[in-house]
């Protein structure tokens, strides 16, 4: 499919309404595993591609050409919508510009901008702050004017919950809705009750809730999420996680037994080949491979 009609599709669909479980991937092979387990989106999350490429924390050390690069090549792979966390837009609102056209050619279905100040760090991370709001809503105008799709979705992002409290966060997420955002996201409320008062105050637009496994948030199923009203239900790295754990387990395995193979805590080799399509390109190979030419005797 095409950029846009998968931009159009995913619209339709959030104005569906009901709970989308959309989880993250930092790299096109969970983007390709998310996809055969039947997800309907995915997320490309900047604390994950920090992580993954870089080996760092999220305080804002990857760049927009890196976050581009990876937006392409997820792209590549998988016909779900991409929703791209870009941060805080790298710089004002002529960098949000930018930012905003270049990940819309990398092949992003939705952009996630937030209010944080620079450099950005973790939403459930201590020690964030916020821009005032002027310069936040400013970031959410030149998103919304830099689009060329306009299928392609604003997710305006508010941390103020830490720092300014849940009620002033709420205000500013009804600011950005105001300047045209699609889609809000107030990140890590700290209760059930500010849980469910999200998407009560800010009824209108799909709402994103983000739980992050060991975070500020309390952990709650999908159904009484749909319930509560939310749009996204969003875990930004659980596969980070996972293959976080799968790896110690593994190379354990492998350090205290000298060997490892199928019958230990690994996928199978077919399961990875599979995973990567290696079969479609080996249909591709065989399509496009040079015939015999006959020799006359």
């Amino acid at each position: 499919m095409l950029t846009h009609e998968i931009n159009a599709a995913f619209r339709k669909r959030l104005d569906k309404g009901g709970a989308l479980l959309m989880p993250g991937a930092a790299n096109a092979m969970a983007a390709r595993m998310i996809t055969d387990l039947g997800f309907e989106a995915i997320y490309l999350s900047g604390a994950g591609l920090t992580n993954t490429y870089l080996g760092m924390p999220d305080l804002g050390f990857v760049s927009l050409p890196e976050i581009a690069q990876h937006t392409a090549t997820i792209r590549n792979v998988t016909d779900l919508p991409l929703v791209v966390d870009a941060d805080t837009g790298f710089g004002n609102a002529l960098n949000v510009r930018h930012t905003i056209r270049t990940l819309e050619r990398a092949g992003a279905s939705a952009i996630q901008l937030e209010d944080q100040v620079n450099p950005k760090r973790c939403g459930h991370f201590s020690g964030k702050d916020v821009v005032d709001l002027e310069e936040a809503r400013s970031r959410i105008k030149a998103a919304v004017d830099a689009r060329e799709d306009p299928n392609l979705l604003i997710v305006a992002r508010t941390d103020a919950r830490a720092t300014r409290g849940f009620d002033e966060a709420i205000d500013r997420a009804a600011a950005f809705v105001e300047d045209g955002a699609d889609i809000t996201f107030v990140e890590a409320p700290e209760s059930m009750e500010e849980i469910r008062r999200i998407p009560q105050r800010l009824a209108g637009i799909p709402q994103l809730v983000n739980l992050v496994v060991g975070g500020r948030t309390p952990i709650i199923k999908l159904e009484e999420l749909d319930r509560m009203g939310f749009g996204l239900v969003l875990y930004a790295n659980v596969a980070l996680q996972g293959a976080l754990l799968g790896m110690e387990r593994a190379l354990s395995t492998l350090k205290e037994d000298g060997k490892l193979d199928e019958d230990g805590p690994v996928a199978s080799f077919a399961t990875r080949q599979k995973t990567v399509q290696k079969g479609l390109h080996d249909a591709l190979e065989a399509r496009y491979a040079p015939k015999p030419q006959l020799r006359a005797v």
